[in-house]
């Protein structure tokens, strides 16, 4: 048997070579050459002195993008998703009360990971498309004053809606209440000052407005979620996202505990995503979002083509665009892939075939991609 297999692999197995496409979508976005090129060079060990010195800069990097001085910023050695279960597993005790507000796809996952921890979830629902209703929120709170956490999202991908996470952690601290934001779009594509805002617990994701590739979620933690994790009743469930444990990896100064094998090229590629940020500067990358973004409404309103969220709430690097009627979802995405090797987002839910999804984040948030996807749009739809 195995001999059939290898003889079968040999007559139909061979190197990857993927086309090139322009990724327009809700991610991962395009990455940009220099991020590539970053990745190719030699692999080192995960606790060799010039990669612990390498894993140093980029907590640094981590910080300026997230505006903290959180010890406890690192990369996580998976994707977003498993940025937030590490903030979910490691916060959530069973029979927590977290309030979670649902304005999407990701809400509702915040949801699962709370249910899944053995927490109590109190849904804040919104519409979606709408950003998450503070006064919604303030009643969930004060209907529940055992609450212990407060979790939504930034920059829910699933519509392109941006709620406001300054507002909404004051009201959550206002109750005693903890916060877990998920900026897994926002984080250098938006606004984001975690310190200032007072965000407590915080995930993202490489592959989006940090033009990297897909496999790595940063985090960061200040002292009031560290001090619930340093207080737990009962061990958090996840051995490999145990903070008390991987910290002794990704803590402060030379010596490192073995925790697990680092991606160590994938890690080169973040590294090379912050040097990037920070010749930009964050805030010029967050202009550059908003002013490409603007461009793109012009074009696509002068076609007819109008938005799902409201002009206040909306995000600059996800642009959620109602179809025109009697136009075929489907048939238009697969023609721009097929015949412009340009990708764009389905929606998702109940827009599903109502929407699409246009990302402009990171290296795909450029003047070139913008004609292209206008100029596709118009000769497509005539």
């Amino acid at each position: 048997m195995a001999s059939l297999i290898l003889l079968t692999l040999k007559k139909t197995m061979q190197s990857f070579n993927p086309p090139i496409r322009t990724l327009m979508g809700p991610g991962p976005s395009d990455v940009h050459p220099r991020i590539l090129s970053a990745m190719a060079r030699p692999t080192i060990g995960h606790l060799d002195p010039a990669f612990v010195g390498m894993m140093d800069e980029t907590k640094e990097g981590l910080k300026y993008i997230f505006q903290t001085e959180n010890e406890l910023t690192m990369p996580v050695s998976a994707p977003g998703s498993a940025g937030m279960e590490t903030c979910f597993a490691n916060l959530v005790e069973p029979g927590d009360k977290v309030v979670v507000c649902i304005n999407g796809v990701f809400g509702m996952r915040m949801k699962e990971n709370i249910t899944r921890m053995g927490g109590e979830a109190i849904v804040v629902e919104d519409a979606w498309g709408d950003a998450v209703s503070t006064d919604k929120v303030e009643q969930a709170l004060i209907e529940n004053p055992d609450a212990k956490i407060l979790a939504f999202v930034h920059a829910e991908t699933s519509t392109g809606a941006q709620s406001d996470a300054k507002a909404l952690c004051k009201i959550a601290h206002a109750f005693d209440c903890i916060t877990i934001v998920d900026a897994v779009t926002s984080l250098a594509g938006s606004e984001l000052r975690v310190d200032e805002w007072e965000i407590d617990a915080i995930y993202s994701g490489t592959q989006k407005c940090l033009s990297a590739m897909p496999g790595i979620s940063p985090v960061s933690f200040n002292e009031r979620a560290l001090t619930k994790v340093k207080n737990r009743k009962t061990p958090v469930t996840s051995w490999f996202l145990d903070l008390n444990l991987v910290m002794g990896y990704w803590g402060k100064g030379a010596k490192r505990t073995y925790h697990h094998t680092a991606p160590v090229n994938t890690l080169y590629g973040l590294h090379e995503s912050l040097v990037m940020i920070s010749e930009e500067g964050l805030e010029n990358s967050w202009a550059r979002h908003q002013k490409n973004h603007e461009e793109l409404k012009s074009g696509l309103e002068a076609m007819g083509i109008n938005f799902l969220v409201n002009e206040a709430d909306r995000l600059p690097q996800l642009n959620t665009v109602f179809i025109p009627e009697g136009v075929d979802d489907a048939a238009v995405r697969a023609t721009l892939l097929n015949d412009y090797n340009l990708e764009i987002g389905a929606g998702l839910g109940a827009y599903a075939g109502k929407v699409w999804r246009i990302g402009l984040m990171g290296h795909s948030s450029r003047k070139e991609n913008i004609t292209l996807c206008l100029s596709a749009l118009k000769n497509i739809l005539g």
